[in-house]
């Protein structure tokens, strides 16, 4: 999957679900992610949203993630 600011979070998460525990390893701002709230906003939510919301860059927000899924994909 490539991700780009467009991408919404539902769909990177219905692909890696696993990845939605690595998030506050991005920012501590995720933790609410874990929120009966936040689960609803990740629905449709984007990843320009995620960075907008957090303060995390958007490149750097890609960056990780992508990260996280070769390690993970590399185990």
């Amino acid at each position: 999957m490539e991700l780009n600011s467009n991408t919404k979070i539902a769909d990177i998460l219905s692909q890696y679900p696993w990845l939605f525990d690595e998030l506050t390893k991005i920012s501590d701002r995720f933790k609410m992610a874990k929120t009966p709230m936040g689960k609803m906003m990740l629905k449709k939510a984007t990843i320009a949203d995620m960075s907008k919301k957090s303060g995390v860059d958007e490149n750097t927000l890609i960056g990780k993630l992508n990260e996280f899924i070769k390690t993970h994909e590399g185990k």
